[in-house]
């Protein structure tokens, strides 16, 4: 397969790089976060697609463990979810995700929507998975074959994939990162389940080359964690694994295709 050398001594793939992992927002301005800020950090590099979700703040408070939701909220979600909807480039295809929360407001998902971004951190409110509105929602996005990029705490994560997401493709970030760990992901025999996918946004490559050694590449993103992480720099960590070119290229982009039927 052919490659393209650039000057930084690093081999391109011969097709578009895909960002599976990407925030974006337009209320909060805590981070320099706006999509015009991801076009510039990723020009002169070969991405040329991205999966966009809202930012945390845009979705709930994640300062108040007892945040109760409001009008108010769920209007700033609305807005925030919809913006990914408007957004255009001449350089970039968009891949808008859905950021869910405890309204469970999958009556807003759209045919444009390619996938669910289901986030929390410990400390954080909490998801309410006794809530029927719950299942139903997971029901629809298994009927749309959407995608959840999941970022919980370890015990909801084991949850979450052994007990509420079959038939639908979880996509844990970070490697595990987030969600208890990778070795403890591991340990659980989630890597093993063919539903149950990884990006390598902000992971260590001694991680990401374990993860190819021990389960292959077939169900590997590459993500940034824009703004969290450098989009280039996230890039260039990737490709100096010194991973085979289809390793490579699927990793980059192929694999992500495929995820979304392209």
């Amino acid at each position: 397969m052919r490659t393209i050398n650039t000057s930084d001594g690093m081999r391109k793939s011969p097709v578009a790089v895909i960002d599976a992992h990407a925030h974006c927002g337009v209320i909060d301005r805590s981070f320099a976060q706006s999509f015009a800020d991801y076009e510039q950090q990723v020009a002169g590099t070969d991405i040329g697609g991205v999966a966009l979700f809202s930012p945390v703040l845009e979705i709930y408070d994640r300062y108040d463990f007892h945040f109760t939701d409001t009008p108010a909220w769920r209007l700033r979600r609305q807005k925030s979810n919809a913006s990914l909807l408007l957004l255009k480039s001449a350089n970039l295809t968009i891949f808008p995700y859905f950021f869910i929360w405890n309204d469970f407001a999958v009556e807003q998902l759209t045919a444009a929507h390619r996938g669910i971004k289901w986030h929390r951190h410990a400390g954080e409110p909490v998801y309410c998975y006794d809530d029927p509105r719950c299942r139903a929602a997971l029901d629809e996005i298994g009927r749309r074959n959407l995608p959840v990029v999941l970022e919980e705490e370890l015990g909801n994560t084991l949850h979450f994939v052994r007990e509420l997401a079959d038939g639908i493709v979880v996509i844990i970030p970070h490697l595990g990162l987030l969600n208890g760990g990778f070795r403890s992901i591991a340990e659980a025999g989630l890597w093993e389940r063919e539903n149950v996918w990884a990006d390598t946004a902000l992971a260590s490559r001694d991680e990401i080359s374990e993860y190819i050694r021990r389960y292959g590449h077939r169900r590997l993103l590459f993500g940034s964690d824009f703004p969290f992480g450098s989009p280039s720099d996230e890039l260039r960590k990737v490709r100096r694994l010194g991973l085979d070119s289809d390793v490579e290229v699927a990793v980059l982009g192929g694999n992500f295709s495929r995820l979304q039927g392209l």
